[in-house]
């Protein structure tokens, strides 16, 4: 293990291609965890749901049959019609259409997509061009960071930070949803990171993970009292956390602005040619998560930078 950390110091080449391979394979992974791990939490809170309307349910039935002298059978099947187990792992992929399940040679990132132009191999129907995006995006990013920090445990953690950030970017932007299971495991890997000495000293990691939260908390009850509705959902105050636990709470302003910049632009664009009304609620979380990741690599030089053309 240790000739292998020590060629990827020595060669480049080796450390990142090593790193642009990995990191399209778990590109591929996080298509499965943009898709399944929402279907997830939606059937784990209809289960929450039946177990705390069983007992009422229960009652209504048996008011029921009071009053008609029937007798109802209780079903208790699974709403989704199925007890086959859904999770990360299981069951194997298959094609949507025609539900034949995908081979390993089909399942090549960016590859076998582009092998099989972009269809299926049984049916023929159309797969998503996002699929290989998402790998691409994966693993052009990780190598952005690979490159910035070398062969390091600063550019470990932040290329971990890096594919949680992809799937929680499109996992905001089709259900306007950030996971508690990406974000605060984030949470806790900065913290941890900072007392094995990785990133900055512990208390401050702390208090840049408190301000990040109640920064965005803050700003989510006041727009609340005055307009009577939610401007963000609680996953993007947990989001700014993990940036403050990494960061400090020095370089939270820096991403504050960063992502309303993104966010306009980005925003009005989509605005723009998806011919929305303005109304049309967006999701903040990729635009955070933007804005987190370019202050990884470059907020220091973006701070000094403002600060050089303020003056001081």
């Amino acid at each position: 293990m240790q000739s292998i950390i020590d060629l990827m110091q020595s060669q480049l080449w080796f450390y990142l291609t090593t790193v642009g391979l990995v990191s399209l394979c778990v590109g591929s992974f996080l298509n499965v965890v943009i898709y399944r791990l929402p279907l997830m939490m939606q059937r784990e809170w209809q289960s929450e749901c039946r177990i705390l309307l069983e007992d009422e349910l229960k009652a209504n039935v048996a008011n029921v049959n009071k009053k008609t002298n029937s007798t109802v059978e209780n079903n208790t099947e699974n709403s989704t019609g199925s007890n086959q187990p859904f999770n990360l792992v299981k069951p194997n992929s298959t094609c949507p259409k025609c539900k034949t399940a995908i081979k390993p040679w089909q399942n090549i990132p960016i590859i076998s997509w582009l092998f099989l132009k972009g269809k299926c191999a049984s049916c023929s129907n159309p797969i998503s061009v996002r699929y290989p995006a998402v790998e691409a995006i994966t693993a052009i990013l990780s190598l952005v960071v690979a490159y910035s920090f070398g062969a390091t445990e600063q550019a470990l953690l932040y290329i971990l930070v890096t594919w949680v950030l992809v799937a929680l970017t499109f996992i905001d932007i089709d259900h306007m949803l950030l996971p508690d299971q990406l974000t605060l495991p984030l949470v806790w890997l900065a913290l941890i990171a900072s007392v094995l000495g990785y990133t900055i000293a512990p208390t401050d990691a702390i208090i840049g993970a408190a301000c990040g939260y109640l920064s965005l908390w803050s700003v989510f009850w006041l727009f609340k009292l005055l307009t009577g509705k939610e401007g963000m959902g609680y996953g993007d105050f947990k989001l700014l956390a993990v940036f403050g636990a990494l960061l400090g709470w020095q370089a939270l302003l820096t991403i504050i602005l960063l992502s309303s910049v993104v966010g306009a632009i980005i925003g009005i664009a989509l605005l723009s040619i998806q011919g929305k009304d303005k109304a049309t609620p967006i999701p903040f979380g990729p635009y955070l998560a933007i804005a987190g990741w370019i202050a990884m690599l470059w907020g220091s030089q973006l701070q000094s930078t403002y600060f050089n053309l303020m003056g001081y």
